[in-house]
């Protein structure tokens, strides 16, 4: 399994939902992962959004930001990053970066590990 890019994360299209489904006074939170894997919650119409360690967190910001109605959520299927300023979890926005050039460097020592000789010619033995 690759491992997928910042630059090849999907674009989430973050809008409102269909009223006839949930009603426009219901704020929408999206909850995903980012391509570092940390927790993203954003509302729909950009409001707020932050970076966060672990699912429950980025579940009780939205629930926090849209006290005390509640809020609907939506879990896109795609990775999405936060395009907005971080309200989350800073720790999170700081590691971000830190994560990112960690599991490129590790993909490329388990690909050395699996394949270790194969630029190598060993035909003279």
């Amino acid at each position: 399994m690759a491992a997928t890019t910042f630059a090849e994360t999907r674009s989430v299209k973050f809008e409102a939902l269909d009223p006839s489904i949930v009603s426009d006074a219901i704020p929408a939170f999206f909850i995903g992962r980012n391509v570092a894997g940390f927790w993203v919650a954003r509302e729909a119409t950009g409001r707020i959004g932050g970076l966060f360690l672990r699912k429950n967190s980025a579940l009780s910001f939205a629930r926090e930001q849209s006290w005390p109605g509640g809020c609907a959520t939506i879990f896109p299927s795609e990775r999405f990053e936060l395009d907005l300023k971080n309200s989350g979890n800073r720790f999170a926005q700081h590691l971000s970066p830190l994560v990112r050039r960690a599991t490129g460097l590790w993909f490329r020592i388990a690909r050395l590990l699996v394949h270790p000789f194969r630029s190598r010619d060993f035909s003279h033995l």
